[in-house]
Formats: C-alpha cells, structure tokens, sequence
C-alpha cells in the first residue's frame, strides 16, 4: 500500500476539513489540549456564565485524555485516548462556540456527529492501548486550567507526530458505522 503520510500541524484550518476523509491516517504537531469529562462540565459552566475559556477554541484540538504522572525526564506519563461517549453530553454547546477537532476513542452521539457535520469538524480516534507510544509524541506539558481536577485538568500538550485515525469526517462519515475496528 502506498498512501500519502498526511502531516496536520495545529491549529488547524478549517479548509484541511474538507481533505479529510474517514479512515485517514494523520500524524499530528503543533499544541493540542487534553481534556476529560470534568474538565468538559467546567469549561460548558464557564460558557453559561459568559466567562473566558481556557484556550482559544479556533484550530485547536481537544484530546481526551487525563495523563499519567510523568517519569524523570519526560514531559508527561502515558496518555491514551479516554472513551468520547462521555464527552458527548458536552461536546455538541464546544463545537458551537468554535471547537472544531477532538481526538478520543470509541463511538459518537447523533447528536455530535450532527454538531461535527453542521460545524465543518472532525473527530480523530486515538489509537487505545498504546498510552506509552502515545506519551513519546509529547514534546512539552503545561497544567492551563482546573489543576484541582487532578488528571483531568486541562493541559497543553506540544506534540510531534501524535498519530490519529480520521474516524468521523465532515460530511459524517463515520468509522465505527462501517464495521471498521480501532
């Protein structure tokens, strides 16, 4: 098989959107955010009481991950993809107000593959099991917000080569309806 390897650097622009299709395999660099259910309640009351987020939304990606403690001499311990189902209570008020791109395993709502469609996003599927590999892609880490949550504060992560299936498209397309497995 000879496929184009397809570099996506953060933030991203919304015209590689419509490139995109499910099943391609991309290798992410640049500054991405992990963020978990916790973290996604306190950004949503954050926007209820119209007050700043965290992050500037456009471009940017959402992993949905709560990191390990890091080892001596790394920025940060395993990190692998947390189960999007439990962002999907969330995740359609994000990308209303600008999100566009999250990363995560497992199946989405209708309600956000329809947010994902209406709003020109993508959602990226994490490979799960592989936490370790995952955690080498991380150049640097930086608690922004909520560092009382623990593992689910939310951190900026600089990334090289962080690799990602396209597992719902813009057009909603969508992996996991395909009997494909991740």
């Amino acid at each position: 098989m000879n496929e184009k390897r397809i570099e996506l650097t953060t933030p991203l622009d919304n015209n590689i959107v419509k490139e995109l299709k499910t099943g391609d395999m991309v290798y992410i660099s640049g500054t991405i955010y992990t963020a978990r259910d916790a973290a996604h309640k306190r950004v949503c009351e954050l926007i209820d009481s119209g007050e700043e987020m965290p992050f500037d939304f456009s471009g940017a990606i959402i992993f949905y991950a709560g990191p390990c403690p890091a080892k001596p001499g790394r920025p940060i311990g395993s990190v692998g993809p947390t189960t999007s189902g439990r962002m999907d209570l969330y995740s359609p008020k994000l990308i209303e107000k600008g999100l566009r791109f999250m990363i995560g395993k497992g199946l989405r709502s209708k309600e956000v593959v329809d947010a994902i469609v209406n709003n020109s996003g993508l959602y990226f599927a994490a490979i799960g099991g592989a936490a370790a590999l995952m955690a080498k892609c991380v150049v640097s880490a930086e608690v922004i917000a909520f560092e009382e949550l623990g593992t689910e504060a939310v951190r900026r992560l600089v990334v090289k080569d962080m690799p990602a299936i396209v597992a719902i498209d813009s057009r909603g397309n969508d992996i996991y309806k395909q009997g494909r497995k991740l």
